[in-house]
């Protein structure tokens, strides 16, 4: 920190704080963080994550939980999401061999807030399908 700072100015200390809030901008098309939002807000990466919060699961466990995901989405899913730090695969020494995946406590705090808004969305489904038969009927006329 510049010797400003430490005699009492909080100038620099206040430019270097906004420019680490600036560091990561999902909205620039260059941000890093913009895949990491994509996998996770992806179609099957929310559903993956909701699916974990129970605790470790197989691969095939979760796609029991996961209705109508392939195996292929599965582990693509499960592979962008363990390369962004959000879910863990732990090879469990038995025999035959076991991989459980887990989340992360990364994964954990992303997944409180994924159950937030999915909980908000089941909420107010009555106002979206109304919404929905508005517009159908809009666009039909």
């Amino acid at each position: 920190m510049s010797t400003r700072a430490e005699a009492g100015s909080t100038e620099p200390a206040q430019t270097e704080e906004r420019a680490l809030d600036l560091a990561y901008d999902v909205l620039q098309a260059c941000c890093p963080s913009r895949h990491a939002l994509e996998h996770v807000t992806g179609r099957w990466g929310t559903l993956i994550m909701l699916s974990l919060r129970e605790g470790p699961v197989r691969f095939n466990e979760l796609r029991r939980r996961v209705d109508g995901i392939s195996e292929k989405m599965l582990s693509q899913g499960l592979q962008a999401l363990e390369r962004d730090g959000f879910v863990a695969r732990d090879v469990l020494s038995a025999m035959p061999p076991r991989v459980e995946y887990r989340l992360t406590e990364l994964g954990r705090g992303t997944s409180d807030q994924l159950k937030g808004l999915a909980l908000f969305i089941e909420a107010r489904m009555p106002e979206v399908e109304a919404a929905q038969a508005d517009y159908d009927q809009a666009e039909g006329a």
